[in-house]
C-alpha cells in the first residue's frame, strides 16, 4: 500500500492542480461521468488537502521555534 501512494504521489505532483479545475469544466461542457475520473479527481482532491495540512503544520513548527 505504501508503494501505491508513493507512485500515486509522484505521478499527481504535476497533474493534481489541472485536473481539480478541469475535471468540472469538461462535465459542464458534456463530458460524460466516469466513475474512474471521479475517483481520480476524489485523489488529486486528498493530495491537495495533504498538502495544505503538511504546510500548516510546517508553519506552525517555525513559529515555535
Amino acid at each position: 500500500m505504501k508503494e501505491l501512494y508513493g507512485v500515486g504521489i509522484l505521478f499527481f505532483y504535476f497533474f493534481k492542480w489541472p485536473f481539480i479545475f478541469g475535471l468540472p469544466i469538461l462535465y459542464n461542457t458534456g463530458l460524460e461521468q466516469n466513475i474512474i475520473l471521479d475517483i481520480l479527481w476524489l485523489y488529486c482532491l486528498f493530495l491537495i488537502l495533504k498538502d495544505f495540512y503538511t504546510f500548516y503544520i510546517r508553519s506552525q513548527e517555525k513559529k515555535k521555534d
